[in-house]
């Protein structure tokens, strides 16, 4: 199934001549502390053509969701209608306590394309910081929107940006006791959400392969388990083949030629591993436990998984072969669904205390740990690609699964605008 929205920008950022000459940055962003106080940025609308109202709004909106920065209303500006060849006026600019300004304007090239320019100004320093051009089929306005908020949070933080990014999902429609489930898919926003299944069968645990168009997943249907690949952009579904017993938790390695599982066998759940070229497999843990929720480091060298090999569900390291394996949480409680960071640095997990589940996060040695969440329900964490935000399940009490995100401070959690239910999300790479 092709989805038309995912259309690559035709051409990438572009830098273009800038109006005064770069200077440091005099607005520094500590991503790693939070802020107490966001930094105040102007975006107005950008000028000319019909998508650049919605634009502005889209990047501004970006930006303000990782509380790190504070969008000024637009009422506000005695500056309007910039041009971005010309440099703005900054006591203007000061005036309305901006720290940061993005202008741009968009026109439409005589073959069609969407064509925009946008700049960066450090308000107080007086100074260009950024200046690039997109070019983009008009239908991608959206996601240039995110490039530029990328742009834009990279110059001030220092570290990648997560918005050109989607999202795959579980879609959940129904009654608690006859749920209908879909795999869905959408802009890390919330917007431009597809259905990627017909809700027939039970389908669960999505992941990402490194390229940002195919995904495995696991679905039961006619009461068999099986582990999918599925390329988002052709539509073309293949299974991994037939198991004994049931199948959980698929995940790709980090370079996507193999995928490590979870298989029942004669009463025992263990971890395998598939190399995706030969799809031969490889029987990493041998206990007499439960050993799931398989998941690689960055460098595709160890893999962290969940056991209860100890009398309670904990999270273990090994390495990728299935040797040296040691257990790494040491709370109380019951820990699963072990995330490696993209960074490698930081593992996620969902942990139990009692009645409250909580989203937490710690080094691949189990020091250092923190718990970001407290809530009724909160499970399944997603890295976004940069290792600065987290996305994951929750349910209230008395309602349904919705999707929320975190970053790793832990000061910024955000409800997903995904209007309805939904689990198990997982976060794509930097789209291409």
């Amino acid at each position: 199934m092709r989805i038309a929205h995912l259309l690559a920008v035709l051409l990438a950022a572009l830098s273009f001549g800038a109006l005064a000459a770069p200077a440091a940055a005099q607005i520094e962003v500590d991503i790693n502390q939070g802020v107490a106080r966001p930094i105040p940025i102007a975006v107005p609308t950008f000028t000319n053509s019909d998508p650049a109202r919605n634009i502005a709004a889209v990047v501004a909106a970006d930006l303000e969701r990782t509380g790190l920065f504070q969008p000024l209303p637009e009422s506000s500006f005695r500056q309007r209608n910039l041009d971005v060849n010309v440099q703005p006026s900054f006591p203007d600019w000061r005036a309305v306590a901006a720290q940061a300004l993005v202008n741009g304007q968009t026109s439409i090239d005589p073959d069609g394309r969407l064509r925009v320019d946008f700049r960066l100004w450090d308000v107080n320093g007086g100074s260009q910081l950024l200046g690039l051009q997109f070019v983009a089929t008009p239908e991608n306005w959206r996601r240039v929107a995110h490039q530029i908020a990328d742009k834009v949070y990279e110059r001030l933080t220092g570290q990648t940006g997560h918005f050109d990014t989607r999202i795959v999902f579980v879609a959940q429609s129904g009654p608690r006791l006859n749920r209908v489930s879909r795999l869905a898919i959408m802009d890390q926003d919330g917007f431009g959400t597809q259905y990627i299944s017909d809700g027939t069968g039970i389908v669960m645990t999505p992941r990402f392969s490194s390229s940002d168009q195919e995904i495995t997943y696991m679905a039961i249907r006619d009461g068999r388990a099986r582990i999918y690949l599925f390329n988002i952009e052709t539509g073309r579904q293949e299974t991994l083949g037939e198991f004994r017993g049931m199948v959980f938790a698929p995940r790709f390695s980090p370079d996507g030629s193999r995928v490590a599982f979870s298989s029942e066998r004669d009463g025992n759940s263990d971890i395998f591993v598939m190399n995706l070229r030969g799809r031969g497999q490889s029987r990493l843990t041998s206990d007499p436990s439960i050993d799931t929720s398989p998941s690689f480091s960055p460098d595709g060298a160890r893999i962290a998984f969940n056991s209860d090999r100890g009398g309670s569900p904990q999270i273990y390291v090994m390495n990728a072969d299935g040797s040296g394996v040691r257990r790494v949480s040491q709370g109380t409680g019951r820990y699963s669904t072990p995330v490696w960071s993209p960074t490698g640095d930081l593992i996620a997990f969902t942990r139990q205390n009692g009645g409250t589940f909580h989203i937490g996060v710690m080094r691949p040695d189990g020091s250092g740990e923190r718990l970001l969440t407290s809530s009724y329900l909160d499970e399944g964490p997603s890295w976004a690609p940069n290792g600065q935000v987290l996305m994951f399940t929750r349910e209230a009490r008395g309602s349904g699964p919705r999707l929320f995100q975190i970053d790793v401070t832990g000061r910024n959690e955000r409800a997903t605008p995904y209007p309805g239910q939904a689990t198990d999300p997982a976060w794509s790479p930097r789209l291409q």
